[in-house]
């Protein structure tokens, strides 16, 4: 979506006020949160001038969808048609899951840029969430450099084993 949501995601992530990227953008601030707000939509010539302004560049992406598998005992797989790539300040957070995800440790801190704790988390997402947790916690190029190291049932594996290795007719995105 070209429209607020990115450019207000941008400003965020260079850490700048409306009033810093308005200027330097070339655009008033008013006009500037109308955009983030939705209450105007800027073209993509100008959301494009707007997002530069801030450090980034608007690229094209795949589109993840999710496939519903169902394995034994009727607990659905979530296995997506590209893999997810997150913002490197995303991708090595330090997060809590949330209780669906992690019931049984709750309120456990996991630091994603040690190895061993972005395992766990990729196996308990892996094993126990949805479309969102996947696209929340899950960086795919750092899956694939785990991916024979995950401790996952054989189903789950299985399913994910496709979009993973690349064996398959869906990109990687």
């Amino acid at each position: 979506m070209v429209g607020g949501n990115i450019i207000e995601q941008a400003r965020n992530e260079a850490g700048l006020s409306q009033a810093d990227l308005a200027r330097r953008s070339g655009t008033s601030r008013p006009t500037l949160s109308a955009y983030e707000h939705d209450r105007k939509s800027p073209t993509l010539a100008t959301a494009t001038r707007i997002a530069a302004a801030a450090g980034f560049d608007l690229t094209l992406a795949p589109r993840i969808e999710f496939r519903h598998l169902s394995v034994a005992r009727g607990h659905p797989i979530h296995v997506p048609t590209a893999l997810p790539r997150l913002p490197l300040t995303r991708a090595l957070a330090t997060v809590e899951l949330p209780l669906h995800l992690n019931w049984s440790d709750r309120g456990r801190r996991y630091d994603l840029r040690e190895r061993r704790q972005r395992a766990r988390v990729y196996e308990i997402v892996l094993r126990e969430g949805g479309p969102d947790d996947v696209l929340a916690y899950i960086d795919g190029a750092l899956l694939v450099d785990l991916w024979d190291e995950l401790v996952l049932p054989h189903a789950i594996r299985t399913a994910w084993h496709a979009v993973v290795t690349g064996q398959s007719t869906e990109q990687v995105a």
